[in-house]
């Protein structure tokens, strides 16, 4: 028999085991249980990781860096994503009507939820989901929904985020007022063409600006964010019209415009363009690639990299750019290069494309070329047959090329058309109808370079034929000898270290040892021969190697290498070939140099951007950039001008400086560039050619400017075959300054102070007296510039002065004033007054 033994719960745990038995009680606390599992399900399946509202009150979208130019204009934008933010008072209230017509007719009466739009959007949903058709259900989101997905959420399809972007909308409904949430959603709504945000597209679709836009206008864009690509008006105009006229229908039925504006914007055509707004647009492409990647080494590309990535930082970047000079420096080195180029061999395609896949239009669309020049355009070749090519370009269209048009000779054997073979990308240009001719780009390329003297300010930048075939710039990137163009810094620091611009140098041979090894090194000028004893000045002008060895010698290479690296040309070892140019430099360093050279030895630059500011206006670069106070006051107001710090450093004495520019205004008057004195103004400059030659030079200026121009191949040790800097560079030079000098004042070289203006014997460098400078550059005396005591002396022995008979210089005496009044000078003084002075 067994016992079993039952002990009865007492106290609170036995009354809830007797409550528990009771159907009454049960049933309740399981219906709480389940809640509260269902609560927590729910905060972890669409609450635990749901981003903060919170973050839109510092919200920043993404912003394209907009680039001005000199005068302060727009000119060239860096952006993934086009983009322009605007406060919602700049929004004209017809189109915010019309995208509430479009999008939310009820915006401003509910509070982030359309409960009937958002129940029939969950019954479409269900329809949809049983019937199996894999159809998108229509979204039921009102714009705060919208804002939450576009700016907190992903995109993806599922009831998930639709919950957690209803959830978020409340949130956002309280947190901000109705006018800044529909801010953020005109903002930043994708619009197609790239455009994120209305004014953005307001751009792409009509170039035009929100406030610009007329009603069937406003319509249009408020019909896209539905789905841009289905209303895109080039692909589905009909679509799009239609879609624009059902938000025209949806405006009047809210009564928001007049029946007579409804029917008068529904009888206009759509009036979309396919061009978008010019700064977008990659012109100026050297010159702006340079802005683009200083401001990418400073600042970074996109937000990962810090707040002002140029492509989401919203930045506004002051440049010195000037689009005439920019223009007139293309024309003028293009024009070099294909006169240089005449009659010479083709080198060979662009590039090439596989054709074998037959997307020849695909390969050549992502190979992103163009040229930039005239009518010229590339083209791939598609094939050859019956004595033409057959062409394709990458808008999908095709025409054809006689192979007469293309008999140029191949360099390395063939003609141009006989070598050409389908997936060659070419260059040709329109001659009637579907037909094209054969256009040669030039072999040879170059770089040129545009800056102010006093500021360092580069105006304009070419670094080749056209950057839309390539993108190396041959003005920052290609390191070259410069050849003869060094020498007025070998001949600056002679004359830092005791000698003058009369001083005598020996045009003869030169030799020097190297080594055991490499044995006894002789220099040679160009062309041979020698010309013995001359002054600096006249090895300077005729730009002779032998003087300019000796001089660097003489001086001493640890001082002239010193002086150039000073200069930041480069920084060579203390070698005599690098005397000759033997170093390597860009266009961009030396044009820099020259203008120091006209700056009295003050180095400023160079400089492409004056300033950037963020996206609210403030100034981040420079680091120690300051407004200038009362420099654009309209009237003085009686106190002290404002005076700006004076830039730069000073790299070398302003008299050596001006001695040299002097010295290098002869170069031109009667020197190696005599082609340039036609320009008829005071200008200096300097030849330069390397041994071959392969590389040619010309860098100079005026007192204001300095430009410099090089010219090579970019295999750097093939021959251009003949020539020199002042026969092929010196030309492109010259076209460029007739063009930019028009019309400017002719000013002469100022000399600081410190600097006496001796008359001198040209040839002999001996001091003159009685005898004045003409008007020919070969006059035999000129005006020489000297430090004090460094000019020359009178040598001759007293016996031979005293028995020379004293000249008379004739008088006449005024009857009015019972003055002396001499016919010529008496001293140098009065002679520089009556030239109206020396500068």
């Amino acid at each position: 028999m067994r016992v079993r033994l039952r002990r009865e719960a007492t106290g609170f745990a036995g009354k809830l085991r007797e409550a528990l038995g009771k159907r009454r009680f049960r049933w309740p606390l399981y219906l709480l249980g389940l809640m509260l599992v269902g609560v927590i399900a729910f905060w972890f399946t669409f609450m635990r990781d749901l981003p903060s509202a919170e973050r839109l009150l510092d919200y920043e979208p993404a912003l394209p860096t907009f680039v001005r130019d000199v005068n302060g204009e727009p000119v060239q934008s860096f952006a993934r994503e086009r983009r322009v933010e605007l406060s919602f008072e700049e929004y004209p209230p017809q189109l915010i009507r019309a995208f509430l017509a479009a999008e939310d007719a009820a915006f401003f009466s509910h509070g982030g939820l359309d409960y009937p739009g958002l129940a029939a959007a969950v019954w479409d949903y269900v329809t949809i989901a049983v019937s199996g058709s894999g159809e998108r259900a229509r979204g039921g989101s009102t714009i705060t929904q919208q804002v939450a997905k576009n700016l907190l959420l992903t995109d993806d399809y599922s009831v998930t985020r639709k919950i957690r972007e209803a959830i978020l909308a409340t949130r956002i409904e309280g947190l901000l007022s109705k006018e800044e949430i529909l801010e953020l959603y005109l903002n930043q709504i994708f619009l197609g063409r790239n455009a994120y945000g209305v004014q953005a597209a307001a751009r792409a679709y009509f170039n035009k600006d929100v406030n610009e836009l007329e009603l069937h206008e406003a319509a249009f864009l408020a019909g896209l964010p539905q789905a841009p690509s289905t209303y895109n008006p080039s692909r589905n105009p009909e679509a799009a019209l239609g879609r624009r006229n059902l938000v025209l229908r949806l405006m009047r039925e809210n009564d928001w415009i007049t029946e007579a504006e409804y029917s008068a914007a529904r009888a206009r055509p759509l009036g979309t363009e396919r061009g978008t707004a010019s700064i977008t647009d990659n012109a100026n492409g050297y010159y702006m690639e340079e802005v683009r990647r200083i401001l990418v080494d400073r600042f970074g590309d996109d937000a990962e990299d810090g707040p002002y990535g140029i492509y989401a930082g919203g930045l506004w970047v002051r440049t010195s750019f000037d689009g005439e000079m920019q223009d007139n420096a293309e024309r003028s080195l293009r024009a070099g290069l294909l006169r240089f180029d005449r009659g010479r061999a083709w080198s060979g395609p662009v590039a090439t494309i596989p054709m074998d896949d037959g997307e020849w239009q695909s390969h050549l669309a992502s190979a992103n070329l163009s040229v930039g020049y005239e009518d010229w355009t590339v083209a791939v070749v598609l094939s050859k047959d019956g004595g033409a090519v057959q062409l394709g370009f990458s808008d999908g269209s095709t025409g054809t090329m006689s192979s007469g048009s293309a008999s140029i000779a191949r360099r390395g054997g063939g003609t141009a058309y006989s070598t050409m073979q389908p997936g060659d990308i070419i260059t040709v240009r329109p001659a009637g109808g579907d037909r094209y001719s054969f256009a040669k780009v030039p072999d040879i390329s170059g770089g040129m370079v545009v800056e102010d003297v006093q500021t360092g300010r580069v105006y304009a930048m070419q670094g080749g034929f056209s950057s839309g075939l390539e993108s190396f710039n041959r003005a920052t990137q290609a390191e070259r000898q410069p050849g003869s163009s060094i020498k007025p810094f070998v001949y600056a620091a002679a004359l830092e270290n005791g000698m003058t611009p009369a001083s005598i140098i020996v045009d003869g041979s030169f030799c020097v040892f190297q080594s055991a090894s490499l044995g006894t090194k002789c220099f040679r000028n160009s062309g041979g021969g020698a010309a013995g004893p001359q002054t600096l000045r006249w090895g300077l002008e005729n730009s002779r190697n032998l003087m300019t060895v000796r001089t660097a010698s003489e001086t001493g290479m640890e001082n002239v290498v010193d002086l150039i690296s000073r200069a930041n040309i480069g920084d060579y070892d203390p070698y005599l070939a690098f005397s000759l140019g033997a170093g390597d430099t860009t266009v961009l360093r030396l044009t820099n140099a020259f203008g120091m050279l006209a700056n009295h030895g003050r180095d400023v630059g160079p400089s492409l951007i004056d300033y950037v500011q963020d996206r609210r206006g403030n100034v981040i670069y420079p680091a120690n950039w300051e407004a200038c106070e009362g420099c654009n006051m309209d009237d003085w107001d009686g106190e002290l001008m404002p005076r700006p710090p004076v830039p730069g450093r000073q790299v070398m004495d302003a008299v050596t400086a001006f001695q040299v520019v002097h010295i290098l205004e002869g170069v031109i008057q009667r020197g190696t560039a005599t082609i340039l004195r036609d320009l008829d103004r005071p200008l200096f400059g300097k030849t330069g050619t390397t041994t071959g030659p392969t590389n040619v030079w010309f860098v100079g200026g005026t007192p204001d400017i300095v430009a410099g121009v090089y010219l090579g191949f970019d295999q750097q040790n093939r021959s251009l075959g003949g020539g020199a800097g002042g026969t092929i560079a010196a030309p492109i030079w010259k076209q460029f300054m007739r063009e930019a000098l028009e019309g400017e004042e002719v000013l002469p070289f100022r000399a600081p102070e410190g600097v006496r203006m001796v008359r001198i014997d040209r040839r002999s460098g001996r001091r003159v007296f009685g005898s004045w400078p003409s008007d020919s550059p070969q006059s035999a005396i000129i005006w020489e510039a000297f430090r004090p005591e460094s000019e020359p002396t009178r040598t001759i022995r007293r016996d031979v002065i005293a028995r020379r008979p004293v000249r008379r210089v004739p008088r006449q005496v005024s009857e009015v004033q019972n003055t002396v009044e001499s016919d010529v000078p008496t001293n140098d003084s009065e002679f520089l007054q009556s030239e109206g002075g020396i500068y």
